[in-house]
């Protein structure tokens, strides 16, 4: 400890950032190992936007615009997307080194400073978003961003400074925070402020609160006259409809799941007994915070895929810090101190998996097997520097029902929870699901779709991706969502609709084409092939 101490803090930041980051990068390119269907998404959101489109208003997406624009400022200034997707993270550690020396030095004793630095550092540069299993995954980048800016956010209000008050400055970063995560992803804003605001009213910090409103605000005017007013207005729109989709209600366990599962009940009761053991010890505005960030730590886990409780070691590292002075013991005579240690301790140790997972991940990537990966992206040479197994890309698997009419199994049918077969122009649309050879689809239908004259057209899928445009000449259709949640977004747009004939997500065509018969819409057939269905939408003007 005493080696690590006498190491500045700065200069062991910029190390982690510099070994890290550098490992990420020796590779020569980014190489996925799962969750090709999300970088094929973020693909789009990042293209996009380099091209000078803004998220919420010329595509629906409920990420926020910071999630994206580090990655689509390198690719405008001409990286490959595997290296942009690099260069961001590392950009986003150096942004909040200054801002994490500000609480490791006001906030933390020596030690502590070190490992909180060190882990805010991880997540910013990790190649994984948590959990336990290993494959390396860009996936929900914007989950481990939003973390690392509320591991500044929280200690920030929360602790009590160990020098002299600077609340002008504490209340400038923690606005500053506050406004990148409802510019990255809104739940981690929304679950937090209410922990915030009471934090440093409770405390009377009003210098603080007047900077954290003004900075807050200084960021949504910036952003009102880059983006204009409207931008407000879209933002909420997509998070609406986001928040209302029946497509995807949650990523993942229950809200009473994530809280009480076997996997997570050990670290749920752990955190309401730190409230109590908090306000016991005499740390009142502490325990009241932490009671408040308890509803918010619990559903980000239960909006978050893989419900990664990634709160743990913020959780841990408070309870170290707030420990009483020895001897402290509540009525019934337990010593609070070696309580609040236990709990610090269970925490580090249910949160171990998932830390270890994202601090290891470079060094996996780096070591990682290429033979057979090829890019995701093959028909933009600019960007083959994002890659992945080939033959999960390209290798298609078709599911269907087997108690269909005239099926061995056809008589269990209504016993059964299976939704009724999509319609399209009063037809009957085949029972059958497209599992993998994600790439195969593309660059197949793409091909027949040039090949038929269609090159130039705005298409726009019924399926979970409209990704047409990055595999052959078409163009983008405003207002679309790269990843579908419900409703008809672009459809206005779009010169033609792809009906797959067995679609990747069933629940979602069958969910469109009905929305779009709800709606007014007319279909016109165009082609068919034994892959999709093109159609000309149209709707009857209002008299």
């Amino acid at each position: 400890m005493s080696r690590l101490k006498s190491f500045p803090l700065p200069l062991f930041l910029v190390a982690v950032i510099a070994v890290l980051g550098g490992v990420t990068l020796a590779k020569g390119a980014f190489y996925l190992e799962k969750h090709e269907g999300d970088a094929m998404h973020l693909a789009e959101l990042v293209l996009r936007m380099a091209e000078g489109q803004w998220p919420h208003l010329d595509f629906m997406t409920p990420i926020g615009v910071l999630a994206i624009a580090p990655i689509a400022a390198f690719v405008r200034a001409g990286a490959g997307l595997g290296h942009a997707i690099l260069y961001s993270q590392i950009l986003v550690a150096a942004l909040l080194l200054l801002p994490v020396l500000r609480v490791a030095k006001s906030r933390l004793p020596a030690f502590w400073g070190y490992a909180y630095g060190a882990f805010v550092m991880v997540l910013c540069l990790a190649l994984i978003h948590g959990e336990s299993e290993s494959s390396i995954s860009i996936s929900m980048h914007y989950n481990r961003w939003a973390w690392a800016v509320s591991y500044v956010v929280l200690p920030l209000a929360l602790l009590t400074p160990l020098e002299r008050p600077r609340p002008v400055l504490d209340g400038a970063l923690i606005g500053l925070g506050l406004a990148v995560l409802a510019l990255m992803k809104v739940t981690y804003f929304g679950a937090f402020l209410p922990a915030v605001v009471v934090a440093l009213l409770v405390r009377r910090q009003g210098k603080a609160f007047v900077a954290m409103v003004l900075s807050g605000l200084a960021v949504a005017a910036v952003v009102t006259v880059m983006a204009g007013p409207f931008f407000w207005l879209a933002y909420l729109r997509d998070l609406a409809i986001v928040a209302g989709s029946e497509i995807r209600p949650q990523p993942g366990a229950s809200f009473a799941g994530t809280v009480a599962q076997p996997l997570y009940i050990a670290g749920s009761l752990s955190l309401l007994a730190a409230v109590i053991f908090l306000r016991q010890a005499g740390r009142s505005v502490e325990g009241l915070a932490l009671l408040l960030l308890v509803p918010g730590f619990f559903y980000v886990t239960y909006q978050n895929f893989g419900n990664d409780p990634q709160w743990l070691y913020l959780f841990a590292m408070l309870m170290f810090v707030l420990r009483p002075a020895p001897g402290t013991r509540n009525a019934l005579g337990w010593d609070l101190r070696g309580g609040l240690t236990v709990l610090g301790i269970l925490a580090l140790a249910f949160g171990a998996p998932s830390a270890i997972n994202l601090t290891f991940s470079p060094f996996r990537h780096l070591t990682a097997s290429t033979e057979k990966t090829v890019p995701l992206l093959p028909r933009l040479a600019a960007h083959d520097d994002l890659l992945s197994f080939g033959p999960r890309l390209y290798t298609a698997n078709l599911t269907e029902p087997y108690d269909g009419p005239g099926a061995p199994f056809a008589a269990y049918r209504e016993k059964t929870e299976r939704k009724d077969p999509a319609t399209l122009n009063g037809e009957t649309l085949r029972e059958c699901t497209l599992d993998g050879g994600i790439a195969a689809w593309f660059e197949v239908v793409a091909d027949d779709l040039e090949a038929s004259g269609f090159a130039g057209a705005k298409l726009i899928g019924t399926d979970l991706f409209s990704a047409y445009w990055l595999y052959g000449p078409f163009g983008t259709v405003k207002g679309a969502a790269p990843w579908y949640y419900g409703g008809l977004p672009g459809v206005e747009h779009a010169d033609y609709v792809v009906v797959p004939v067995c679609p990747m997500s069933p629940k979602l065509r069958a969910g469109m084409l009905k929305a779009l018969d709800e709606k007014g819409w007319t279909l016109r057939e165009v082609r068919r092939t034994e892959l999709y269905i093109l159609l000309q939408p149209s709707k009857a003007m209002s008299p």
